[in-house]
C-alpha cells in the first residue's frame, strides 16, 4: 500500500505494509518506517468514513498530523479506558499500571486493576452514560479508548480541541468470536506491543480452533438449546448471526432460534418461545438468577420448560469481581476459547472429560 492520497508536502509516496489480521474486519493496521497507521472502518453498525490514527513510534515521520483523527506518540505513560471489555487487554499485555481512570470502577472484575483501584491510583469518572469530560481533560491521558455503544462518540471534537487522542474500539460490531478477540492487536499497536498482542491472540485462536475441531468428529446428536429470559412479557434471545449464537453452534448445539435472523437481540413472545423450546435440552444464559427456586419464583411460567424441570439451566453471571462486576462481560470478548470450552463441556462432556467450567455455572435447586 502507498499513502499517496495523504502524502506529505514533498508529495513522495510512503510505503506501508499491511499487518496480518485473521478474523477481525473492523480495523486494519499498516506499518511504515517508524510509525503505524490504524484505520477503523467499522466503529459502529452502518456506513461511515474510516477513523484514521497515526502512531509515532520514533518521532521522525514526515506526515501531516492533520490528516488523522488522532495522533499518538510513544512512550505511553497514562491512558483511560471506557469499557470493561478493554480492561483484559492491559492485563494480558502487562500494561495495567498505565490505567489512570475509568467510568464506574465497581464494574471492573480484574484483580490486577482492582489492586490499583484499592490504592487510589485509578480515578472514577462516574456511572452516568457520559464520562466526566472535565476530569478527563484535567488528567490529560496519552490516549483514551472509547466505545460507540455509549455517548462518547459525540465528545470526539471536545477531545480533539483538548489535544487528547481519542481512539474508537469497535470490537462489539464483530460477530465472529475470534474477530472480537483479535482487537487486542488494536490495543497492542497503540501501546507499542504489537508482537506481544500477536502472540497472545495466536494462543487464544489455537485453543479456540482446537476446541471447535472436537465437535466436528462423529457427533451422534446435537442437543437443543434455548436462551434468554423475559422482561415485561418480552423474551429476548440472540439473533442467529450473533456472536453468542455462533458460539452455541461452534459448540455442537442446535440453537432453537436459528430462524431468528440478525446480529443483535431478538424480541419474541412467551407463547412463541414455549411452542419452540418447551422440550429444549438446555437453557443457557438465563439472566442473573442464583438458583432454580429463585428463577421459578420470579416467573412461574419458566417452570413449563423441560430444561427447567431437568435442571439443564446454566448461567454465566455468577462469577463476579470483588465489587460485583460480571467477569463474563469483561473477559469474554478476549477469551472466546474459554466460553467455547465451557459450552462443549455442558453439551458434550465426554469431549472434555478433565475440563472445569470457567464462566458457566449450573443453577441448583
Amino acid at each position: 500500500m502507498t499513502l499517496s492520497c495523504h502524502a506529505p508536502k514533498s508529495e513522495e509516496e510512503i510505503e506501508l505494509a499491511k499487518l496480518p489480521l485473521d478474523y477481525a474486519i473492523g480495523f486494519e493496521v499498516y506499518q511504515g518506517k517508524g510509525f503505524k497507521i490504524i484505520e477503523v472502518n467499522k466503529a459502529y453498525p452502518g456506513e461511515h468514513k474510516p477513523f484514521r490514527y497515526l502512531i509515532k513510534e520514533n518521532g521522525n515521520q514526515n506526515l501531516h498530523d492533520g490528516e488523522f483523527d488522532a495522533v499518538i506518540s510513544f512512550p505511553i505513560q497514562k491512558l483511560i479506558l471506557t469499557s470493561t471489555t478493554q480492561i483484559p487487554h492491559l492485563d494480558y499485555l502487562g500494561e495495567t499500571d498505565k490505567l489512570i481512570a475509568f467510568p464506574n470502577l465497581t464494574l471492573i472484575s480484574s484483580d490486577k486493576t482492582r489492586a490499583r483501584i484499592d490504592k487510589g491510583l485509578v480515578t472514577d469518572l462516574g456511572s452516568g452514560a457520559q464520562a466526566n469530560i472535565e476530569k478527563i481533560i484535567e488528567l490529560d491521558p496519552d490516549w483514551i479508548m472509547i466505545s460507540t455503544l455509549g455517548e462518547d462518540l459525540r465528545n470526539l471534537d471536545i477531545f480533539k480541541t483538548a489535544k487528547i487522542p481519542a481512539v474508537i474500539n469497535g470490537e462489539y460490531v464483530e460477530q465472529h468470536p475470534l474477530g472480537r478477540a483479535e482487537w487486542i492487536k488494536f490495543t497492542g499497536a497503540l501501546l507499542g506491543k504489537w508482537d506481544e498482542a500477536l502472540e497472545i491472540f495466536e494462543g487464544i485462536k489455537s485453543d479456540y480452533e482446537n476446541a471447535s475441531q472436537l465437535v466436528t468428529k462423529d457427533l451422534s446428536a446435537k442437543p437443543s438449546i434455548m436462551a434468554g429470559v423475559m422482561y415485561k412479557d418480552i423474551w429476548y434471545v440472540p439473533g442467529a448471526e450473533s456472536w453468542g449464537a455462533q458460539l452455541l453452534q461452534a459448540a455442537g448445539g442446535q440453537y432453537l432460534f436459528e430462524d431468528q435472523k440478525g446480529t443483535g437481540s431478538v424480541q419474541l413472545s412467551y407463547e412463541y418461545v414455549l411452542n419452540k423450546a418447551i422440550d429444549a435440552d438446555f437453557w443457557l444464559g438465563a439472566s442473573d438468577f442464583k438458583s432454580l427456586k429463585e428463577m421459578g419464583e420470579s416467573e412461574p411460567r419458566y417452570k413449563s420448560f423441560k430444561a427447567f424441570q431437568s435442571g439443564g439451566i446454566y448461567t454465566y453471571t455468577l462469577k463476579k469481581g470483588a465489587t460485583g462486576g460480571i467477569e463474563y462481560f469483561e473477559l469474554g470478548y478476549l477469551r472466546p476459547d474459554l466460553i467455547l470450552q465451557d459450552l462443549i463441556k455442558i453439551l458434550h462432556p465426554e469431549l472434555l472429560p478433565d475440563y472445569q467450567l470457567y464462566f458457566y455455572t449450573q443453577l441448583e435447586k
